[in-house]
């Protein structure tokens, strides 16, 4: 069986699975499709198959901007100097959940 016409040139795209058990979507893998509906499609036969997941997200590879590791000092040293992102300060009131 060969494959289809034009199928080298298929975008990349990145699967994202949101688990029933967490809050937030993991990058579970990635795939070729033609467009939006197909690598949705396949994304859900390949990467939740046993209905691990309650959500999923897929982007175009293309679409994703990543820092550069190399840059990690640059990007992230000023944090350093802002307490008040730190929790420490504040008291949280019970209830609150997922903090």
């Amino acid at each position: 069986m060969s494959d289809a016409p034009g199928r080298a040139s298929w975008p990349l795209w990145e699967v994202f699975v949101r688990s029933g058990h967490g809050l937030s979507h993991k990058h579970v893998g990635s795939l070729h499709a033609s467009d939006a509906d197909m690598a949705m499609q396949n994304a859900r036969d390949v990467y939740t198959r046993r209905n691990e997941g309650t959500s999923v997200w897929v982007v175009k590879s293309s679409d994703v901007i990543a820092s550069d590791p190399s840059e990690r000092d640059m990007l992230f040293e000023p944090a350093h100097d802002k307490t008040y992102r730190h929790p420490t300060y504040y008291t949280v009131p019970e209830g609150v959940k997922h903090l």
